[in-house]
């Protein structure tokens, strides 16, 4: 199973962005299975929260919050610490919405809000991040992540977040952060 850990705060989509990875790996195979749920209690817009996304070839049965993630991704960069690192599996990946270089190959920097005010024109970077997320996890793709960005988003939020994915996901691949 692989088992993604997201961290945002309240009105940064990374729910939905749970949402749409687990759609997106769904469409990539006749035998995938996801879960996704978020984890918050009664705080408002602009309280850390953090999401769960589970993908396997078999059905998901354990419905409870990740305690070692292949993935760590942070919407926020404010919300990630050292202490991240014990919430992650051996060979996993931390991805950061960030401006700032880290010395370690298990962190993988990107400026998403730069891309997200280019294209969106709001600093909102869930589908950044998964467009991110895509240069590394090989189980999905860019065209998975856009078709569940069609069945999930209101049609006017398409052509924008759609080439927030591809931006991202460029910039991930060409830009040495592999």
């Amino acid at each position: 199973m692989t088992e993604v850990l997201w961290h945002g705060r309240g009105g940064e989509g990374a729910f939905t962005a749970a949402r749409l990875l687990g759609d997106a790996y769904i469409l990539n195979g006749e035998e995938n299975f996801a879960l996704a749920f978020p984890s918050f209690g009664p705080e408002r817009r602009g309280a850390p929260i953090r999401a769960f996304t589970k993908l396997d070839r078999n059905t998901i049965g354990d419905r409870s919050e990740i305690n070692k993630a292949d993935y760590i991704i942070y919407l926020d960069d404010t919300l990630f610490s050292d202490s991240a690192f014990s919430d992650l599996k051996e060979d996993g990946k931390i991805l950061i919405n960030t401006k700032k270089n880290y010395n370690d190959s298990r962190i993988v920097t990107i400026d998403g809000d730069k891309i997200a005010l280019d294209i969106l024109k709001r600093p909102i970077v869930n589908t950044i991040m998964l467009g991110a997320l895509a240069a590394h996890f090989r189980e999905i793709n860019i065209d998975n992540i856009a078709n569940a960005i069609k069945e999930n988003m209101a049609p006017k939020l398409h052509d924008k977040n759609i080439a927030a994915v591809e931006a991202a996901y460029r910039e991930v691949t060409e830009g040495g952060n592999l």
